[in-house]
């Protein structure tokens, strides 16, 4: 039977501290530069910013310059991008990461699971939304750094079924074996594509971040390139099939535990 196909470029990138006006810069730089035709850009956690907890003089509303930067980049390109930024609504900050559809449509998630060893609970507010996004035939489960170590929250069931995990990361070099082993774990458990993206470089703090950013298939084989500490933009596609014939053939979600997320 025909194939549905998801084209995906994933971008591994230095971020420049608290500074969202040359990240915007440098990130148009590296999208203009894809030739080839993509269907969703993803990108890392706090891609404006970096991991910073003095959301103050950096956060944006969702009317702000981030999310028209997004919209009409979006709607240029005809392409959807993701990743997360630093959103204020009312009087509190939250690590959110935002869809932006060609139509500059924007659906969001909010992260559930805020790092505590960086006191991320005590500046953000986190979320306890399940979203799954529909785009281009996949159904996408976003979500963000800290939440893959938690698999019941990122678990397939009946009631939020996805074909795609993604993750968007500031995950630090010294902890990468986790970041590895968790995405590739992902992927199998679920029986769908997990695609994670993570910084390089220094942050202000002096963590080092080595990327690893890495496309899983549904048995959880490594189907990306992209090496470790480069800067770096590749473009993986995702097939349906792949997903349906393996999901058809090897039934292991219908024998999988029931859990009661809400």
């Amino acid at each position: 039977m025909p194939d549905t196909l998801l084209h995906v470029a994933i971008i591994q990138q230095t971020l420049v501290w608290e500074h969202p006006l040359q990240n915007r810069i440098n990130f148009t730089k590296l999208i203009d530069q894809i030739s080839n035709p993509v269907d969703l850009i993803v990108l890392p956690e706090m891609f404006t910013t970096g991991f910073t907890m003095s959301p103050k003089s950096i956060a944006e509303t969702m009317e702000g310059e981030i999310v028209t930067w997004l919209k009409n980049l979006a709607e240029k390109k005809q392409v959807a991008i993701m990743g997360s930024v630093v959103i204020k609504e009312a009087d509190a900050y939250y690590n959110r990461l935002l869809f932006v559809k060609p139509n500059k449509q924007i659906e969001f998630y909010d992260k559930k699971h805020l790092f505590t060893l960086a006191n991320e609970d005590k500046v953000y507010t986190g979320g306890n939304s399940h979203v799954i996004i529909n785009y281009k035939g996949f159904a996408i489960r976003p979500l963000i750094c800290y939440d893959l170590r938690f698999p019941v929250w990122s678990r397939y069931t009946s009631t939020h079924p996805f074909d795609v995990l993604i993750y968007v990361a500031n995950w630090p070099k010294q902890r990468i074996h986790a970041w590895n082993t968790l995405l590739q774990a992902r992927a199998i458990e679920n029986m769908s594509y997990c695609i994670g993206v993570n910084r390089v470089g220094l942050d202000a703090n002096n963590y080092e971040y080595s990327g690893h950013s890495a496309v899983y298939d549904v048995l959880g084989e490594k189907i990306s390139k992209i090496q470790p500490n480069t800067e770096s933009v590749e473009i993986v596609t995702l097939s349906k099939n792949h997903i349906d014939s393996f999901r058809q053939k090897l039934k292991f979600l219908e024998d999988k535990d029931r859990f009661n997320l809400e």
